[in-house]
């Protein structure tokens, strides 16, 4: 690794490091549940311009940093690009089930309308 690539790389918390705290803040919130959506649809990384968020860059920024930091997601260099791909075997291994239950309840939320009780 280069002096260039090492000053670029992001901090991120080993598998064993994951907390369940940290994870439910991270998905707490509306705009990152929707990036985590997004993500766990595909196998590929998206980068964070994929994301049509309907927030300033700055708050773009702190809402990716939340999940890198939660361990939610690992963010990479590529080129000027930062590529972002879900955590998701770290993420069962840590809470098995956890991921795919929210994930699922997002989903049926979203289906059932804002009307529905």
């Amino acid at each position: 690794m280069t002096e260039r690539d090492t000053a670029r790389a992001l901090a991120h918390p080993e598998s064993c490091e994951i907390r369940l705290e940290g994870v439910l803040h991270a998905l707490s919130d509306p705009m990152r549940l929707s990036i985590v959506r997004e993500l766990a649809s595909t196998d590929a990384e998206l980068a964070c311009s994929d994301f049509v968020l309907p927030v300033t860059k700055s708050t773009t920024t702190h809402h990716f940093r939340v999940l890198r930091e939660s361990g939610v997601v690992r963010q990479t260099y590529r080129g000027t690009a930062k590529m972002n791909g879900l955590r998701r075997e770290d993420l069962q291994s840590r809470f098995p089930g956890l991921l795919d239950s929210i994930l699922t309840a997002a989903t049926t939320e979203e289906n059932r309308g804002p009307d529905a009780s």
